[in-house]
């Protein structure tokens, strides 16, 4: 695994990387601010945030670490709000490349970006956003045997910085990462939240933040309540849907390993991941406990 760390910028045929010297591990964060406001007259790009967060919610925000595995649609969209939000400090990881069917629902696709990594295009909608953020980032899948590794990276990132590994993001698609992840954090004291599934799933008013073994109507929680009692996981912090999943006929001669009836509403993943980032940083502004 390698590091990549950049600053870009984002121009009208797409996002464009470009090198950037490493932020400074003794520098003071900075509430996210427009470099050319004043010029451009366009005001403090955190007036808003400002009165819901207070001041001192801002400089927690801006000083925080936060890693998101995942960039789909409920990962890409999450890392928007948070960068929206103020985190200053963001670890992203993804191994795909920006696809066609993915413009539906996730914050980073667009013609321009077809593909495009997604972790070089998150990266430049973050320094887009907010210049001030330092984003670290790894393309690589992440898998049961490597994240014991890449979270010692997390914590080494965090810690070189002069902070700590404040929360993890979980918006990855396998069961056994999931798994993984849960039973990790779960030993090493992490602040996880964990995204279920969306697939046909209709009704964003459904959408819940609760325990794993409190959940109804999702079979993705099914089998995570299944596998995780077997694996001594005690409890895990979710957003599902407790809608009745629409059911959707199999294509004819399709396989099992196809999946072909599962489906995505353009509206449910990002409305996932605005809600994850909600709780992060209302959590991490010191609003909730």
């Amino acid at each position: 695994m390698t590091a990549e760390r950049h600053d870009a910028s984002f121009a009208g045929d797409g996002f464009r990387a470009q090198d950037a010297t490493a932020r400074s591990a003794s520098a003071r964060p900075e509430v996210m601010e427009p470099c050319d406001a004043a010029a451009a007259g366009v005001g403090n790009a955190a007036e808003k945030l400002e009165l819901v967060m207070g001041a001192e919610g801002l400089a927690r925000l801006a000083s925080a670490h936060v890693a998101v595995l995942g960039l789909g649609g409920v990962g890409s969209n999450c890392v928007e709000a948070l960068a929206r939000g103020g985190v200053g400090n963001l670890f992203l990881v993804d191994r795909d490349i920006v696809q066609a069917s993915n413009i539906n629902r996730q914050a980073i696709a667009f013609r321009s970006t077809l593909g495009r990594r997604k972790v070089d295009v998150m990266r430049a909608m973050v320094a887009d956003i907010n210049p001030h953020a330092a984003v670290e980032t790894r393309h690589m899948l992440v898998l049961r045997e490597n994240l014991g590794e890449l979270l010692d990276e997390m914590h080494a990132w965090a810690e070189a910085d002069g902070g700590a590994l404040d929360y993890v993001v979980d918006a990855i698609d396998t069961v056994s990462a999931k798994l993984a992840l849960a039973e990790i954090a779960q030993e090493r004291g992490i602040t996880l939240i964990s995204s279920m599934g969306a697939a046909n799933k209709l009704h964003p008013e459904a959408l819940r933040i609760a325990d794993l073994y409190d959940t109804v109507n999702c079979p993705l929680c099914r089998i995570m309540r299944k596998e995780g009692r077997k694996r001594g996981i005690r409890r895990l912090r979710v957003l599902y849907s407790a809608e009745e999943p629409v059911r959707v006929p199999t294509r004819e001669g399709a396989t099992r390993s196809e999946r072909s009836n599962l489906g995505t509403a353009s509206f449910m993943p990002p409305i996932m991941g605005q809600m994850i980032a909600g709780a992060v940083l209302r959590e991490l502004a010191g609003l909730e406990a």
